[in-house]
């Protein structure tokens, strides 16, 4: 596949700024996974999973640019919110399995723990341990009052991982469509 020009990773003083920003992005381990900052290279595998038929759920199909631009607004979340998009690892091999996303997008009227993972990755509890620990961090670490999942209602896993992360239908939540999911204030882990 051939990259479009902004695609391109950074060369000189800007791959060193790209570096020391990424550093300073908060990184959380789990038992099997790191959640870490994005880089360049896992725009690939956020776009392969929402250009595919999977990206119904995270209003897609999109194509490669809409995937684009959704992904740079998700990353730059972290300058001017202090939350975004964390690209989910696999210790073992650092291999990605996914994304999840602490954001506030123009319009929602709450802030979101999104999740979205590659095929292979489901059925094996990375996104629970992951969404888990980024949930955490909203209440923990950032501080927020509030934190809810807007999903699909034909996205059954989704909505199986939201539950099992202890979020409760909340049908006055509903927003374009989507069935809204609160989570409430987990009890801190020891």
């Amino acid at each position: 596949m051939t990259l479009a020009p902004w695609e391109a990773r950074p060369e000189g003083q800007a791959a060193v700024a790209v570096e020391r920003i990424g550093q300073s992005l908060p990184r959380i381990a789990t038992d099997r996974t790191s959640l870490r900052g994005p880089y360049m290279e896992d725009f690939d595998i956020y776009a392969d999973i929402v250009c595919s038929e999977r990206g119904r759920f995270v209003g897609g199909p999109m194509t490669r640019d809409e995937a684009w631009d959704d992904f740079l607004q998700m990353t730059a979340s972290w300058l001017l919110r202090g939350a975004g998009l964390w690209t989910v690892e696999l210790q073992r091999d650092r291999s990605v399995l996914g994304f999840v996303v602490l954001n506030h997008e123009r319009g929602d009227p709450e802030p979101e723990l999104g999740f979205i993972f590659t095929p292979e990755a489901e059925g094996h509890g990375y996104a629970f341990e992951a969404a888990r620990s980024a949930r955490n961090n909203a209440y923990y670490a950032l501080g927020w009052d509030t934190l809810v999942s807007y999903i699909d209602p034909e996205n059954t896993r989704s909505v199986k991982l939201a539950e099992r992360l202890g979020a409760l239908r909340d049908p006055s939540g509903d927003f374009e469509g989507a069935a809204c999911y609160r989570y409430p204030r987990p009890e801190p882990e020891l």
